[in-house]
């Protein structure tokens, strides 16, 4: 039935052993296929797909249901960062969309379904809450012709042309590169050799670790990016998840930097290197580093709920320079309004380049200037009931202490966020694809910190005296 399959902040996702299935790809194809063809009838469409097994069959599977409708559907003819997707998109003006058959930065034995619109962005909660609305509980035999295109080359050499290339030549970089077994791995290492850096790649082939890590770009997945930027005493480990929209990364001495210190990073090299100027869209659950560097940069911020989608909603207002989510995702809508990882990494090494620094010490200048936070997520696995109650409680809790802290501010845009007066906060969110309550908790040391963990914990569980 169609009300098996739900969309989450970026997509539908499912384990490929469970619901990932042939009729539900078709389902899904079919009701996307169907809105565009309405919306613009004989436009063009592009599908591409990751390295997991399976992806590129069903890619061709949906690219030909797609086709079905009418519209011209052209299908990458090599696994393809998601961003070089968009790019497409968004360099077409006769594309109105396009989907990519991904597992992202899920475990190894998901695959799901992204969309993209006409401007190369994940297009809005309504695009996602219609599409949803039009699957149909039966797959339909509809098939149409499509054709295969190279979309990777344009959109490297794109990406080329947005970093100064005699910089990056002359600096004499060395990166360690690891695209997490996914569609970053040849290209992003082609790019930056082309661009005179020295790389070496790790996790660049299928192997037997495909099957135990997780490609999401951070702690503890980045373990042996950490190991390897030692080994081969490299200036930074530069990486990006499963489909390659999201950037992570390791200093000199293999400590991991995440995403907040990224986003302020290149935030900053954007306006002081390049000339920038614009609007700042964060998500909710960003650092307070991150705000405290769009003030200093004269940038004005706007706080989304989490999810890209919502950020994407507020770069189409215009005036936006750049927006970014906590997991490392981080989109520049001059380019195009979605994330895209790859350019990011090219972004890293030019600001390297240009400064004359290691990543480690350009971190250690940002909290010299902004002060040093810490912060963390923990992921409380909850039965399905409690956390349906949770969700109806929320909109109500509003105690006058946590931890022994007074909240100065109390939000309930996405779930329960506190903030206290020396800028350290906590957030409780159920998410809306798993069993899962997020409780994330910043402040100015690990100790502080972690009571703050303690008491989101004992409110998501219902623990609250």
């Amino acid at each position: 039935m169609s009300d098996m399959i739900r969309f989450g902040t970026d997509g539908w996702r499912a384990r490929r052993n469970a619901e990932f299935t042939e009729e539900n790809v078709i389902r899904v194809a079919d009701a996307a296929g169907a809105l565009w063809a309405q919306s613009d009838p004989g436009a063009i469409v592009y599908v591409g797909y990751d390295t997991r097994e399976g992806a590129d069959r069903f890619a061709r599977l949906a690219a030909r249901v797609v086709a079905g409708h009418g519209l011209v559907v052209r299908l990458s003819d090599r696994y393809v960062p998601t961003p070089a997707v968009s790019w497409a998109i968004a360099n077409d003006s006769r594309a109105c969309g396009g989907l990519i058959v991904t597992g992202s930065h899920h475990p190894e034995d998901y695959l799901g379904v992204k969309f993209r619109v006409s401007d190369g962005g994940a297009g809005s909660s309504e695009f996602a809450a219609e599409v949803e609305r039009a699957i149909d509980p039966d797959p339909t035999d509809a098939r149409g012709p499509i054709e295969e295109k190279d979309i990777v080359t344009p959109y490297l050499d794109a990406l080329v042309a947005m970093v100064d290339a005699d910089a990056i030549a002359q600096a004499g970089l060395h990166v360690v590169y690891d695209p997490m077994y996914g569609a970053g791995r040849g290209y992003v290492p082609a790019i930056l050799r082309r661009l005179g850096v020295q790389v070496d790649e790790i996790h660049g082939v299928d192997d037997e670790g495909v099957r135990d890590m997780r490609p999401e770009p951070i702690e503890p997945w980045v373990d042996d990016c950490e190991q390897a930027v030692i080994a081969c005493g490299a200036r930074a480990g530069l990486i990006n998840d499963g489909d390659a929209d999201r950037v992570g990364a390791v200093d000199e001495r293999g400590r991991f930097v995440n995403g907040h210190k990224l986003f302020s990073l290149i935030l900053g090299h954007l306006v002081k290197n390049h000339g920038k100027s614009g609007r700042v869209v964060m998500g909710l659950a960003s650092s307070v580093l991150t705000r405290r560097v769009a003030r200093a940069l004269d940038c004005r911020y706007v706080i989304k709920p989490v999810g890209f989608r919502y950020i994407y909603e507020e770069m189409r207002k215009g005036g936006v320079l750049m927006g970014g989510e906590e997991t490392g995702g981080f989109g520049i809508p001059e380019h195009f309004p979605e994330r895209d990882g790859l350019l990011m990494v090219l972004l890293l090494c030019e600001l390297m380049a240009m400064t004359g620094k290691t990543l480690g010490e350009l971190v250690e200048e940002l909290e010299r200037a902004f002060g040093a936070t810490s912060y963390a997520r923990r992921d409380l696995r909850l039965q399905n009931e409690s956390i349906e109650v949770l969700r109806t409680m929320l909109p109500g809790i509003n105690p006058k202490y946590i931890a022994g802290r007074k909240p100065v501010r109390v939000s309930h845009m996405d779930g329960l966020r506190f903030e206290f007066e020396d800028e350290s906060w906590l957030l409780l969110r159920p998410s809306g694809t798993e069993p899962v309550v997020r409780v994330y908790a910043e402040a100015a040391t690990v100790e502080q910190r972690d009571e703050l963990l303690d008491a989101g914990s004992d409110v998501a569980r219902g623990e609250l005296s």
